[in-house]
């Protein structure tokens, strides 16, 4: 285990240790917030179950459960706990997927009922006298491919896990998951006492993102099984920044409820910051902040903490570069301009639109997002989508190492993606002839995609897929003819039309895309760097280039006037857009390890600054106004 084991225990980690240690019911809830190192608390806790429980649950065949919230997150805590197999770490997907893979016939039939269900879903909508024409067309045309389904899965001959569901090929994407593994282990006696035999110590991690019925699921077998079984929550309310998480975990009968204080990654103007936004919510005042040494003493980091309100005008983007200038030219520090270093500095933008509008691949992101089919939508922000994956695996990082002269990683590519280079078609070719043609084609494709106008992503795929250049997806073969007969650009956002407007934009946005996907850009979203920590933070608050629901700065600064439903969730105690860009906001100012901006785009910028001045989570003297 990794040296994180032998940080100095704090009063809430030793606390936990001892309930661990104990024979009764070792149930327990720990609310840490930022900075405080929780995951140091799991990864401790962890190691506590190995030293004093490994060797019999080892006998027994037993393992210890920890589920969290990402990938990154997962290999986190497993180069922490090396490669022992006593602990199963994963997310909660390939968590509940481990349970529900073996019962095959019972997910054939979850399936089948879940089609019924969409197909009384759509059946609904066309019943309806008051629904638009548009979309009683749409529904019936999902009807017609839901029955299809139902035809085809007869001859699944099992069903494996994915981004997105595909039933008609046996696949069950993301959201299938949450839906059928906690129905399975809530509506079956046995799959709960299987659970807890194999698993008889489950921690969740980032428990408040946690999906409620997942949530709900354990804790029906922690009330079945309350001795010689042991669930854990690790996670904090106020960092509930997705709509779906559980939020709090109120602590059962016979439970305990643990909470973790300190910050240890702000300086103390973040840290005064964080406390303030925090006072609004559950009041946990956090203690301590960063320390670094000098001269052999440890003192606290003192740190900045500035909002800098813009006008809201077409200019935005000019504005920010100007405002990051001002930056360096008050602090004698070009960090502030730093594009490459991802430590360094990091702009939190509201939306990914927001980032793929400031990198320049705007349309792309609209053809693969906006009303978009799952496995595009979910799949275009990590990078996974069929449609993007070839470029991201081999066609720009190909151009990019003949660009550079790297032959090697030429060779390796090709070697790996080219159909020309495998060995069944290498029999009877002329190598040193095959090779100066690729080349060539390389160098075709790479006067593609540097073009600066005119030429289209399906112009690109249709050159690789005549040159043999990299095998492509069976379904690009559809994609690329139905490209090349559709002259004309298709605007409406549709399902069926997704990947054909991905194929008509212009090719110099694969390039921003990629720098974002590869995290080359300082630009990242709001709710995607929770547990992340950066030297400066930027914080990008813009309502009106964010185009969502969900999340008001306006309002929760208080310039902007509630809606009559905001109004009734605030009286009713009910989760409300102000309640969710507070906690969106206490986890983007807490990423800072030593200095905080909050740049604010707004209609009228004094108005702005006294609201925000009235928030008083700022010291006055460092809000400032840009004209």
């Amino acid at each position: 285990m990794t040296s994180r084991i032998g940080k100095p225990n704090t009063k809430t980690d030793a606390a936990l240790h001892e309930r661990l240690a104990g024979d009764g019911n070792r149930h327990f809830v720990m609310v840490a917030g930022a900075g405080s190192g929780k995951t140091t608390s799991l990864v401790k806790a962890l190691a506590q179950i190995e030293r004093t429980q490994g060797p019999a649950l080892r006998r027994n065949g037993h393992q210890v459960a920890c589920i969290t919230y990402t990938e990154v997150a997962v290999e986190e805590i497993r180069g922490d706990v090396g490669d022992d197999e006593l602990f199963h770490v994963s997310t909660i997907h390939s968590f509940l997927w481990t349970l529900i893979k073996p019962f095959q016939n019972n997910l054939l039939e979850w399936v089948s009922n879940r089609l019924h269900e969409k197909i009384a879903e759509e059946q609904e909508k066309i019943d309806k006298p008051r629904t638009r024409e548009a979309t009683k067309i749409r529904a019936a045309e999902l009807i017609e491919r839901y029955e299809r389904q139902l035809t085809e899965i007869g001859s699944v001959k099992s069903f494996r896990y994915g981004t997105g569901s595909d039933y008609s090929n046996g696949v069950i994407g993301h959201s299938d998951i949450l839906k059928i593994g906690p129905e399975f282990i809530a509506g079956r006696a046995l799959m709960q006492t299987v659970l807890a035999r194999r698993f008889p110590v489950i921690f969740v991690d980032e428990s408040q993102d946690t999906d409620p019925a997942f949530v709900d699921s354990l804790r029906k077998v922690a009330r079945a099984i309350p001795v010689g079984f042991c669930l854990g929550f690790f996670g904090d309310p106020v960092q509930k920044i997705y709509m779906q998480g559980a939020g709090s975990i109120p602590a059962e009968e016979g439970w305990e409820t643990l909470e973790k204080p300190e910050n240890f990654r702000c300086p103390q103007a973040v840290l005064r910051v964080i406390n303030r936004i925090r006072a609004e919510d559950d009041g946990l005042e956090q203690i301590r902040g960063r320390h670094v040494v000098i001269n052999g003493e440890e003192v606290p980091v003192k740190g900045s903490a500035r909002v800098l309100i813009l006008p809201a005008d077409e200019r935005r983007q000019e504005r920010l570069k100007e405002a990051r200038q001002w930056l360096v030219d008050q602090d004698g520090d070009e960090s502030w301009l730093e594009d490459e270093d991802k430590e360094a500095l990091r702009l939190l933008v509201l939306v990914h639109r927001m980032a793929a509008a400031r990198l320049g691949f705007p349309n792309l992101y609209s053809a693969l997002n906006d009303r978009a089919p799952e496995e595009l939508s979910t799949g275009l922000v990590d990078g996974t989508a069929w449609v993007v994956r070839p470029f991201l695996s081999c066609i720009l990082p190909l151009v990019l190492a003949r660009h550079e002269g790297r032959e090697f990683e030429i060779m390796r590519l090709l070697r790996k993606h080219c159909p020309r280079l495998q060995p069944d078609a290498l029999a009877a070719t002329d190598t040193a002839g095959l090779l100066d043609g690729l080349r060539e084609h390389i160098d075709e494709l790479g006067a593609l995609l540097r073009a600066e106008g005119g030429v289209c992503i399906g112009d690109v795929m249709r050159f690789i897929r005549d040159s043999s250049l990299v095998v492509l997806d069976e379904r690009y073969t559809e994609l690329i003819n139905t490209y090349t007969e559709t002259p004309e650009p298709v605007v409406d956002p549709a399902t069926n039309n997704a990947a054909l407007r991905f194929m008509q934009c212009e090719v110099s946005e694969l390039w921003g895309y990629r720098k974002y996907i590869e995290k080359m850009s300082p630009f990242a979203t709001q709710q995607g760097i929770k547990g992340a920590e950066f030297d400066k933070v930027i914080v990008v608050v813009d309502d009106q280039e964010g185009r969502t629901n969900t999340f008001s700065y306006g309002k929760y600064f208080g310039v902007t006037k509630p809606s009559e439903t905001d109004s009734a969730n605030i009286a009713a105690g009910k989760d409300s857009v102000i309640d969710r860009t507070r906690r969106l906001f206490y986890v983007c100012c807490s990423r800072a390890l030593s200095d905080l901006v909050v740049v604010v785009f707004a209609e009228d910028t004094m108005q702005m600054r006294n609201s925000i001045i009235d928030k008083a989570f700022f010291d006055s003297e460092c809000i400032y106004i840009f004209d």
